[in-house]
């Protein structure tokens, strides 16, 4: 029984200790940014879905077009000043994201949105529709039946009942890949690698790590790319670029930063925040008025009108708050612990933290979203 206690205050120990505020925890290189030209590249088209029951765009002018052009294709053509109602179509966005190294016959998702009256594309199936790259060019193709997770009903009276989105669908391998996208990998003799945010420190962390574990590898470009010189041997560079991958590495810390969602009211502040001298003291003063109006009858036979007589009560309350003093460099926890103190809401800390950066004492960026 003893050793069983022993053994968990021992786990417990740990498991506090693991918590606490310490040295930076080391990343995976992969974890901080990523080789350009290895990335994902959106895809976009326009297209038809059809076999809707009834709940299509109807006789869409731009809908009734394509349809003419896909009846053509088709082999058959409409008699001109013939305008289709076509309540069983909508006209829809096709979106999808190419991955990279993405090679052709193979197949990706496709997100299929409306762009025009339809209530809901529940079991519409999407024509063939050609998806292009940023530079015009076809990389995909696209077509099949959608699933759709939203649910739209109505009734003859006006009534309806909405779940989810039912004008948004997805087909899973709903694409096959045309065209594949060059990245430079298999060519190109220097291979940069970027990091995800700017930071002139991680980046030379980055490198020397680099060049310890493979020495003359990296070097900095700027405070977002390294350049790797790689053997152009594909199997050698891929061994390379896997091992660079999993080197841990110690990011530099997070510049002091406060995130203010002026929305919903929610306030964040990073670790990375200190405060200067300062004494803080949040008051709230409470004004109320209170309107009690009495009716006033005239005396009988007195030819006298009835009348509303006013009757007010003010009171005004301030609520007596403590007076926090922050030493130089306090921390994020003394912060804490002083507001917590006071009080404060959520509103009533962005006031304060607009008040110190005013005064100078709030070491921080102040970012609203």
């Amino acid at each position: 029984m003893i050793r069983r206690i022993l053994l968990s205050l021992a786990a417990f120990s740990a498991a506090f200790a693991a918590v606490l505020p310490g040295a930076a925890m080391a990343e995976r290189v992969r974890d901080l940014g990523q080789f350009q030209g290895v990335r994902s590249n959106q895809l976009t088209g326009y297209g038809i879905v059809v076999g809707l029951p009834g709940t299509g765009d109807d006789n869409l002018e731009y809908l009734t077009q394509a349809m003419k052009g896909v009846s053509g294709r088709m082999g058959l053509t409409l008699p001109a000043g013939v305008a289709p109602g076509l309540k069983n179509a909508a006209a829809v966005m096709v979106t999808a994201d190419l991955p990279a190294f993405a090679k052709p016959g193979q197949r990706i998702d496709v997100t299929v949105s409306t762009i025009g009256k339809a209530k809901s594309l529940r079991g519409g199936a999407l024509i063939m529709t050609p998806l292009y790259g940023a530079d015009g060019q076809i990389y995909a193709m696209a077509q099949g039946n959608l699933a759709v997770g939203g649910l739209g009903i109505s009734g003859k009276d006006g009534s309806n009942l909405t779940v989810n989105i039912p004008t948004v669908g997805r087909i899973a391998d709903g694409a096959s890949v045309e065209r594949a996208v060059a990245t430079g990998y298999d060519n190109s003799p220097v291979l940069r690698w970027n990091l995800f945010d700017a930071d002139f420190l991680t980046a030379a962390r980055v490198r020397d790590a680099i060049n310890t574990r493979i020495p003359g590898t990296a070097s900095v470009e700027d405070g977002v790319t390294l350049a790797l010189h790689l053997p152009l041997d594909p199997n050698t560079r891929a061994s390379v670029m896997a091992a660079i991958e999993m080197i841990n590495v110690d990011p530099a810390e997070t510049a002091a930063r406060v995130i203010v969602n002026s929305r919903t009211g929610t306030v964040v502040i990073n670790s990375a925040v200190r405060l200067s001298s300062a004494a803080i003291s949040h008051g709230k003063l409470t004004v109320r008025v209170d309107e009690n109006p009495a009716v006033v009858q005239p005396a009988p036979f007195s030819r006298g009108q009835t009348a509303v007589e006013q009757n007010s009560t003010l009171s005004a309350d301030e609520e007596k708050r403590s007076v926090a003093l922050f030493q130089p460099g306090a921390s994020l926890s003394k912060v804490v612990d002083a507001l917590n103190m006071l009080g404060v809401t959520p509103s009533d800390l962005v006031a304060i933290l607009e008040a110190l950066k005013q005064a100078g004492a709030l070491k921080a960026e102040m970012v609203v979203i």
